[in-house]
Parts: C-alpha cells; sequence; structure tokens
C-alpha cells in the first residue's frame, strides 16, 4: 500500500552566479536556490547544512560563470560535513546553443577531473529537460531506477515540417545536393 511507505524528504542546494538562469521548478524535494550574492553571506552554511545533493549550475554562453563553479564549489566543500552530497553538473541555456561560449569539451574535461556525478544539460527558459535533470538526481538519491518510459516521457517532440524546394536552384554548383533527412539530437 502506498499511504504505508514513508515519506522521504530529499535536500538540493542550486549553486552558481546569480542570472545564470536556476530556474523555479516545482519539483518533490526541498531545493535552496542560492544566488550568486550569497557566496560571501554567513548564511552560505546553513544553506549547506544537511544536503545531500548538490547542482552546480551555468550558463553556457557566460564563460565566467563556468569559471566561478571552482568558488562554488570551494566554498561549498568547506561547509559540507558528514556524507559527501552527490554534485552534479548542470549546463543551462542549451536552448543558446549557438551562443555556447563553454565548449562541451571543457565542460566534460570539468566534470572528469573533479569526479562529479552526472552533468545535465537544460533551459530553465524552455523548460527543456529540466524536470528529467530532476527525476534522475532524485532517482540516484532515494536509489531508483528510471525506465526508459519514465525518462522519454519528459523528452520534447519537435514536429517540422520540410517544404519542397527547387532543389536545383537552391544547390546549383554543389557536386552533391545535400540529403533530405532531417535529424535533430
Amino acid at each position: 500500500m502506498e499511504d504505508d511507505l514513508p515519506e522521504k524528504c530529499v535536500k538540493l542546494v542550486l549553486l552558481g552566479d546569480s542570472s545564470v538562469g536556476k530556474g523555479n521548478r516545482l519539483v518533490r524535494a526541498v531545493v535552496w536556490d542560492v544566488g550568486g550574492e550569497s557566496l560571501d553571506t554567513t548564511m552560505f552554511q546553513n544553506y549547506l547544512y544537511g544536503t545531500q545533493a548538490i547542482l552546480l549550475i551555468f550558463d553556457i554562453t557566460n564563460l565566467t560563470s563556468f569559471n566561478h563553479l571552482m568558488e562554488w564549489l570551494n566554498a561549498a566543500s568547506s561547509f559540507v560535513f558528514g556524507k559527501p552530497p552527490l554534485v552534479t553538473l548542470i549546463a543551462n541555456k542549451c536552448d543558446m546553443e549557438h551562443q555556447r561560449a563553454v565548449s562541451l569539451e571543457k565542460q566534460m574535461r570539468f566534470v572528469n577531473e573533479l569526479g562529479i556525478h552526472s552533468t545535465h544539460s537544460v533551459s530553465a527558459r524552455t523548460g527543456e529537460n529540466v524536470t528529467l535533470a530532476f527525476q534522475r538526481i532524485l532517482a540516484e538519491l532515494l536509489g531508483l531506477r528510471l525506465s526508459r518510459v519514465d525518462q522519454e516521457e519528459q523528452l520534447s517532440v519537435v514536429k517540422a515540417e520540410i517544404l519542397a524546394a527547387n532543389h536545383n536552384q537552391a544547390y546549383a554548383g554543389l557536386q552533391t545536393p545535400p540529403s533530405t533527412i532531417c535529424s535533430l539530437q
């Protein structure tokens, strides 16, 4: 019976510069969004007390926000006692990929060098992957395995219409005409 199961509470702390787009998303967890100005306050240690996960968040279009992540992590590490929290990297503003200032290679090197548990690309503005990222993090904390169906429910379906074009005019001078297959990743 589901009603007989004990309620579990998970505390997550969102760390990163202000305006990187940490967002205000409703989740079934205690989420503390620590703004950029909070790093130097005496309240910072209170935010971290008892946290089970730290989500390091940066704006992919803002290299400075990425460069500040070590400051955030070092500051957090000095106030975390007992079992170390799960640390996850959140790359925000994936809807602005065309303006990316932090290379994916740099992002992955950061994750690998620091032994960060996982990384997620999200968009707080559009909501893309936000719920899925939280679900994956919470599942990990609670020792649950998300089924493929659970994960796919959160993926957005993109509908596109391919308009007929006069390939002879549009691609004149090309040796091989481009494919008519569209692939989105």
